[in-house]
């Protein structure tokens, strides 16, 4: 019988949940999401815990940035077995404290690392490779479909990059929004609004007719290299890049 404790799913969540059970010297078999399919040897525990707001401080003052950084973007991966990942890195950090990060002989730590790496890079391709474009009403909407759930990072780059403009960002896989009103951005489940984002502005169409042209007309059959070109920009991205939408 597997002993699996869960959470709703949120950051502060797992964390409190993490330190409860190093608290409580509990070593648990896993730490899965509370609406996960459950098996017939799996007891699911509950524990009915206070958030502690200030975790995330004493995590960055005991941590130090770069190892608090690394597991959130690992929260933010879909690695399987990630949380349970997490106990060991953060139960490691405890003990090591601003020196976790050098101990990469430790597997939860060499794996927290490279994982928080790949998550990181994706959001730096995906703040380069989305297109927005600007509907009827003015307001800029852009798709992407990323393998981690990196909208809060890159809504926080075109939060700093686009402040004075209304933008939406949709993450198409997970059914998510990211909406901008010129102040801050909330992230709300896609069933929540009714996005009419075919109907493009004027100027939006000239634009994209203009790009493709232009597109087309500097590039060189001849030298044509795909192997290359998704070197450097992936093909599951193309079908949300205007330039592309013509090739595919």
């Amino acid at each position: 019988m597997q002993h699996i404790y869960v959470y709703d799913g949120s950051y502060l969540a797992l964390l409190s949940l993490i330190l409860e059970l190093i608290k409580r010297k509990i070593k648990p078999d896993n730490i899965k999401l509370e609406n996960y399919e459950v098996t017939l040897f799996d007891e699911v525990i509950n524990l009915q815990i206070e958030y502690d707001p200030n975790i995330l401080k004493k995590m960055h003052k005991s941590f130090g940035r770069y190892a608090t950084n690394a597991m959130y973007y690992v929260f933010l991966s879909e690695e399987e077995n990630k949380e349970l990942l997490l106990y060991y890195f953060f139960l490691n950090a405890l003990k090591y404290h601003k020196n976790i990060g050098y101990k990469r002989n430790l597997k939860c730590v060499s794996e927290v690392l490279r994982i928080s790496q790949y998550v990181m890079h994706e959001g730096h391709k995906m703040k380069g490779f989305l297109r927005f474009k600007e509907l009827e009403n003015k307001v800029l909407y852009a798709e992407m479909e990323p393998t981690n759930d990196v909208i809060m990072l890159v809504s926080e780059h075109f939060q700093k990059r686009l402040k004075n403009e209304y933008f939406i960002i949709k993450d198409v896989g997970r059914g998510i929004l990211s909406i901008y009103d010129k102040q801050k951005f909330v992230i709300v489940p896609e069933d929540n609004f009714i996005l009419s984002t075919s109907v493009l502005s004027d100027e939006e169409k000239k634009m994209e007719q203009l790009w493709k042209i232009f597109y087309r007309t500097i590039g060189i059959e001849a030298r044509k290299n795909d192997r290359c070109r998704m070197n450097f920009m992936p093909k599951k991205y193309w079908k949300h890049i205007i330039e592309m939408e013509d090739e595919l």
